[in-house]
């Protein structure tokens, strides 16, 4: 079983990249975010693997962080997904914001997502919601856990829009705005912004 590669990039497609390992040449499919993570052809990579075998074919995944890995291997186990449909996934939405959506069951999300309807999503909910620990949404690296951090707060903040009664798009809008207009990333300081864009 293959779980890791490391070689040079030779061909680089934004769902498949090819990389020589030592004269062989291996096709790994990978997500958007992985796609966007590697070098030009010609550069060195090293990709976590996940190994998917059928009686027909054998396919390699490939993640650049282990918090991709380990969740697509999660959504793989959910009645209805595939490999294909799990990296769909995981180019439609960040690693820290599926975890967060799972857990707070926000099938809304979930259902944004390129090939995921709500059946699939409720599934995700209900089969991954307490195997998803709040761990998984960063690695070991300060820059992921400021990554989760700030997608925790965007998440607290739009849930109390909505449930002010405001619609999502403008929430989100909103949000957005109040990040820009200040480095304070307290959640009283943002969700106060963001009402007075809202108010403009």
């Amino acid at each position: 079983m293959i779980a890791a590669l490391a070689g040079r990039l030779t061909e680089k497609a934004p769902s498949r990249v090819v990389v020589d390992v030592q004269g062989v040449g291996y096709e790994v499919h990978v997500p958007l975010s992985t796609f966007y993570e590697l070098g030009d052809p010609g550069t060195d990579v090293a990709l976590r693997i996940h190994t998917h075998v059928r009686e027909d074919a054998l396919a390699l995944f490939g993640f650049a962080s282990a918090i991709e890995l380990q969740l697509f291997e999660h959504l793989i186990s959910v009645s209805g997904i595939g490999p294909r449909l799990a990296l769909t996934a995981l180019s439609g939405i960040e690693p820290p914001e599926l975890v967060r959506a799972v857990r707070q069951a926000d099938v809304a999300r979930l259902t944004g997502i390129p090939g995921v309807g709500k059946k699939t999503a409720e599934r995700m909910v209900v089969e991954l919601k307490d195997r998803l620990p709040a761990a998984e949404g960063a690695d070991d690296s300060s820059e992921s856990t400021e990554v989760v951090e700030s997608e925790n707060l965007r998440g607290d903040v739009l849930s109390a829009l909505l449930n002010l009664g405001y619609h999502r798009p403008l929430a989100e809008s909103a949000i957005d705005a109040a990040l820009r207009a200040s480095d304070d990333r307290g959640f009283e300081r943002v969700l106060r912004q963001a009402l007075r864009e809202l108010a403009r």
